[in-house]
């Protein structure tokens, strides 16, 4: 994919009920669609909630006694957590001149970047064949600060990221995520303790992820 500017228009929002989040966002698709606005990014968070899409089996939900409220979703990925201390990124743009994948790969190397800008090396890792997969954001001893679930339809995607600034890590002990039974999340709290980098606030780390974004659409890092 050709590495050129991206135009996203970027929509701050607070805390919404993730039902809310679902119903606002079938109409930002269908204005995306309708072309009556451009490529958007909504930034936003959630109320505690564990989303899982169609593949996620039943027994991954409860791995401990958790009283988190579950809701199905049409995206790709498993079982996530969303809740307070984490930026969720909404992405609702036309990419009928582009893949899939390289979509998905665009948003892991930027996610990636807007972290460098914060103090923060991390990486994206490829899933070899037949293996479970493993998109997202990683450190470099393999603990993942940031999940992906996209959908596209008709040219259109929804859903996005999921980054953990200081969210309740306890909650991904109570089911299996993204389908990685063995997986470690972590979050910026802990990488600037470990590293003595200073914690960006909300608003600093959603510029940052605005940045990077927007830089570039090339897959390259």
């Amino acid at each position: 994919m050709a590495t050129a500017e991206r135009t996203l228009q970027r929509v701050d929002l607070g805390e919404i009920l993730y039902l809310d989040a679902i119903d606002a966002m079938a109409g930002w698709t269908a204005q995306r669609r309708a072309g009556t606005v451009g490529d958007r990014l909504f930034l936003l968070s959630h109320p505690p909630v564990i989303t899982y899409g169609q593949r996620t089996d039943p027994t991954d939900l409860r791995r401990g006694r958790h009283e988190i409220p579950l809701v199905a979703v049409d995206r790709g990925g498993y079982a996530t957590y969303h809740g307070p201390g984490q930026l969720v990124g909404y992405l609702i743009m036309d990419i009928r001149d582009q893949g899939a994948a390289d979509v998905v790969r665009w948003l892991e190397h930027g996610l990636v970047r807007a972290l460098r800008l914060l103090g923060f090396s991390t990486q994206r890792r490829d899933t070899a064949p037949g293996s479970s997969s493993l998109v997202g954001v990683w450190t470099a001893d393999l603990r993942k600060v940031a999940s992906i679930g996209m959908r596209i339809r008709g040219g259109i995607t929804s859903h996005g990221f999921a980054l953990n600034i200081d969210p309740d890590l306890h909650a991904f002990e109570q089911f299996t995520v993204c389908g990685l039974p063995d997986v470690t999340m972590t979050s910026l709290r802990e990488l600037a303790e470990q590293t003595g980098t200073p914690l960006p606030t909300d608003a600093i780390v959603r510029d940052a992820v605005t940045t990077a974004l927007t830089r570039a659409t090339g897959s390259g890092a």
